[in-house]
């Protein structure tokens, strides 16, 4: 074995009943931004390991997600979680059979995907369980900002004069009373498990509570839906059309979640990491919000949201 392997089969044995393993039949590497993750075949087992990348401990909390990747289990939308170590951050989960790991050509070559994704995340959102930790989008985005004070980056030309513009954006959702409900928040494309009936939702080490409408926004994004897989998802998840309030917490969402996310790439970027150009990915995320927030449509959206 690689000594990659041999770490996926160190991190396996912390489960009792692996714990005499020393071969698999199979060691397969999955996809990750920032973490190492595999899948491990074992006679008639298949889970999944997840070993936590250099540098997470300083912005995400193992007990927290661990907690909310149980709860998601339990809703129905997740993997039973098999072990979790908080102190390490190894997760070890089951493995869902028959699956493909989605991605943007996928939603639109999939049929019925943006709709499955939208029961996923109302099955989620509809669960009754509570997620630990409140996520709130502009603390966050000070934390982020003060975590980079630390490192050797710059920030995007303009980037402080945008959050200074997204102030109506905050006076907006703070005035109209929103729901808070267990959450993804970090809706990658692969972060989706299709088996072609249901949709799987993995990787949790984002969740909290928080407005709903975050999820639908932040995968519109990330999948780059069009108008018209906007519509599916949306009328999905509600079970009828959205309203006009309700489709402008998502547009709105759709600019935030990438002027937040663009400061997620840059502490990837600083800290060496070498899973994609995270500065590209960084400064792309940022003209896109940039775009957005200055299509003329887009005030609309935020007066019909501070409108309740």
């Amino acid at each position: 074995m690689t000594e990659l392997e041999d770490k996926v089969m160190a991190a396996l044995r912390q489960v009792p009943r692996f714990a005499e393993v020393t071969r698999a039949d199979a060691i397969t590497r999955l996809g990750g931004l920032t973490n190492l993750v595999h899948r491990v075949d074992i006679g008639t087992e298949s889970v999944i390991v997840r070993i936590p990348g250099e540098g997470t401990e300083a912005y995400i909390d193992r007990e927290v997600e661990a907690h909310n990747a149980e709860a998601a289990a339990r809703a129905g939308v997740s993997p039973e979680v098999i072990h979790a170590d908080a102190k390490s951050g190894v997760m070890i989960t089951r493995t869902v059979p028959d699956i493909e790991t989605m991605t943007p050509p996928f939603f639109r070559s999939r049929k019925g995907a943006p709709a499955r994704a939208g029961r996923a995340l109302a099955r989620l959102h509809g669960s009754g369980e509570t997620f630990r930790f409140r996520f709130e989008l502009f603390a966050m985005i000070d934390d982020y900002l003060d975590l980079l004070g630390g490192k050797q980056v710059d920030l995007p030309e303009g980037y402080h004069q945008v959050v200074a513009a997204a102030a109506p954006v905050r006076a907006a959702l703070d005035a109209a009373d929103l729901p808070l409900a267990p959450c993804h928040c970090d809706p990658l494309c692969e972060n989706f498990l299709d088996d072609g009936e249901v949709m799987w939702i993995v990787d949790w080490e984002y969740s909290g509570m928080n407005d709903p409408l975050w999820d639908l926004g932040d995968l519109s994004v990330e999948a780059g839906m069009d108008a018209d897989q906007d519509a599916e998802m949306m009328h999905a998840y509600f079970g009828r059309a959205p309203t006009p309030a309700e489709t402008g917490r998502m547009v709105i969402y759709k600019a935030m979640c990438d002027l937040l996310w663009t400061l997620w790439g840059l502490i990837q970027h600083a800290d060496g990491n070498e899973a994609e150009d995270f500065w590209a990915y960084s400064t792309g995320r940022f003209e896109r919000c940039k775009a957005l927030m200055n299509d003329p449509g887009f005030a609309a959206h935020v007066a019909v949201v501070r409108a309740g």
